[in-house]
């Protein structure tokens, strides 16, 4: 959700700190702020809503001079996006200054004791109750203070908190909501995201929940709230400041889709060997997964419909029932969970707050947990039994392109691992199946190459009044979610469907304005849903299909055609997916949106 990052040590803070927000903006754009402790002791706070670009234009050339400092760009929950709502908030002194991302449960019952005994809080937030709070709580320690402090806070939390009264001091604090700390050379780092500090370290320590770290310049010390010390791994980070750059590219977005075929073999990397799928991070878990009765897949946003090809195969290959039950549901209409219940938790970010919610629930009832994400030491792989980690590299952009594919390769191979688990995996199937992973970032290469022949299909299709998307099968998922970037970027209506469903009402939305995009890959039924097309065709819908190579007919029932590479009906959603993630940059492009910060989106929602 929000990003955060603060600095102490040697150099000059403000142009860190700034450029840390850079990197982070991508989780929140509401509004943008810093705080700074100037060598003369006295706190300087900028704040701004909007992007960055405000806040940088407030501050002028003229940065102030501080070696420690803490800044924070907001996707807002408690109060309008607005100069006073914006982070970071003080206490009544101004000697306290605090940035937060997340969610205080209890803050109105905080908020109310606050001003009860005099507090004077001008906000909308929950956040400026934390400053307050570890006001009331100083005696001399600032980080006694905030353990002390967020012993009386519910809910969930990343917060940095400096005292300029301690000026050698920035202290950091997690509970549900992810914080990193980067160990640089007589310089130390928080932050909300690995990419704030690259730039400077690639050392880090992945805080655990109810961690407390007391940072100096060329100290870090992590306790609990209760003060008791913790020991925690420094990680060397193998990813690069230019892995998080355009790399020439004029948005994420698009490097994002062009690194797709490096995202999947870095997928497959380990786990097809020869003519073999392997899946050693679940092999601890053998015999559950032979004895599983059934499998619930919890996601949300993209990551849900990765899930739903998943889940497809599972039942297809395993031969046990799989369903998918979006993260935000799972708990308030939870499904039979027992210890013959496979749970696999799918999310990008690892930190996701439904997801996360749903996982402890399935961990209480004796479940067998497995984590799909992109996010080593992210919150999700600590409650989890076994880890399958998608290897494919930071994603900027909001709108999730890359790491859906390789979620969906990444749970095609589960499936694969459970199917043998079972008994089930016959292995001429599995040698087809490895071979056609093997070839999958070769076709996903050539199916960049229709990037211009989609630009200009999407330059004619841009003042369309809506979409209809359509699947069947396992390319239904792809439908989903082709729909679901459209909305994203461009802020164009489009609803996804099973293409058979199209008859039972949403057909009467089909014209002449109303385009149909059809996922119409080879599979056992095309017929079908080439039927289903020629229904919405015969309403007058442009028809846009996505084909596979070589299909003759797909001519005679589309307007246009996206022509994909021929692979199995399991991975076809792989492929599939990538034209209409070009569709809708393109659309996105072409109606001037913001397509790397879409409108009311953040990257990781940390926040039910």
């Amino acid at each position: 959700m929000c990003g955060i990052v603060g600095y102490i040590g040697p150099r000059e803070a403000a142009p860190i700190l700034l450029e840390g927000l850079a990197r982070l903006e991508y989780r929140g754009y509401d509004s943008a702020g810093i705080a700074l402790v100037r060598s003369d002791g006295s706190v300087f706070v900028e704040k701004k809503a909007g992007k960055l670009a405000n806040l940088r234009t407030a501050m002028g050339d003229s940065l102030p001079s501080a070696a420690v400092g803490l800044a924070h760009t907001r996707w807002a929950t408690h109060g309008r996006p607005n100069d006073l709502n914006a982070h970071p908030h003080a206490d009544c002194t101004g000697d306290i200054v605090v940035v937060h991302n997340g969610i205080i449960e209890n803050f109105r019952e905080l908020r109310d004791g606050l001003e009860a005994r005099g507090h004077r809080l001008t906000s909308e937030t929950d956040t400026e109750a934390l400053a307050h709070l570890v006001e009331e709580a100083y005696a001399g320690d600032i980080g006694d203070a905030v353990r002390a402090a967020l012993r009386r806070v519910s809910g969930a939390y990343a917060l940095v908190v400096l005292d300029r009264r301690e000026p050698g001091r920035l202290i950091g604090a997690r509970m549900n909501v992810p914080l990193i700390v980067g160990v640089g050379d007589g310089e130390n780092f928080v932050a909300s995201d690995v990419a704030a500090v690259l730039a400077h370290t690639n050392r880090v320590v992945f805080l655990e929940e109810g961690d407390v770290a007391d940072l100096g310049a060329g100290s870090v010390r992590i306790t609990g709230l209760d003060g008791a010390p913790r020991e925690r791994e420094i990680h060397v980070v193998d990813w690069t400041v230019e892995a998080a750059e355009k790399g020439g590219y004029p948005h994420f977005m698009l490097k994002e889709m062009h690194e797709q075929p490096d995202a999947i073999r870095a997928a497959i990397t380990g786990r097809v060997i020869g003519e073999s799928i392997v899946l050693d991070e679940v092999a601890p878990l053998a015999e559950r997964l032979a004895q599983a009765s059934r499998v619930e897949f919890v996601a949300c946003g993209t990551a849900a419909y990765a899930s739903m090809a998943g889940a497809h195969l599972v039942e297809a290959w395993a031969g046990i029932p799989a369903r998918v039950t979006v993260g935000s549901e799972f708990r308030y209409a939870p499904p039979p969970l027992d210890e013959g219940t496979l749970v696999v938790a799918v999310s990008q970010s690892g930190e996701t707050a439904d997801t996360l919610a749903a996982t402890r629930l399935a961990r209480e009832r004796g479940c067998a947990v497995v984590a799909v994400t992109n996010t080593v030491g992210s919150a999700l792989t600590r409650e989890a039994d076994a880890v399958c980690f998608l290897q494919a590299g930071p994603e900027i952009a909001v709108a999730a392109t890359k790491t859906f594919v390789a979620q969906v390769t990444v749970l095609v191979i589960l499936a694969a691992a459970l199917a043998r688990a079972r008994g089930r995996l016959d292995p001429a199937e599995e040698r087809r199946l490895a071979a056609a992973l093997r070839a999958l970032p070769g076709q996903a290469r050539r199916v960049l190459e229709l990037d211009d022949r989609i630009r200009a299909t999407a330059r004619r299709y841009v003042n369309s009044h809506g979409f209809m998307f359509v699947g069947r099968g396992v390319s239904y998922p792809a439908a989903l979610e082709g729909a679901l970037k459209l909305k994203e970027v461009s802020y164009t209506h489009a609803e996804g469907y099973a293409a058979g469903e199209l008859k039972h009402g949403p057909i009467s939305l089909l014209d002449a304005e109303v385009p149909l995009v059809a996922v119409a890959t080879r599979s056992s039924v095309h017929e079908k849903l080439v039927s289903n097309v020629m229904e919405g065709r015969a309403r007058d819908a442009r028809v846009i299909a996505v084909a596979t190579e070589g299909d003759r007919e797909a001519d005679r029932y589309a307007d246009d055609v996206f022509p994909v590479p021929d692979t199995l009906e399991a991975l076809s959603p792989i492929l599939a997916v990538i034209p209409l993630q070009l569709f809708a940059y393109h659309m996105a492009v072409a109606r001037g949106t913001d397509v790397d910060q879409p409108r009311n989106l953040a990257k990781s929602v940390t926040v039910e």
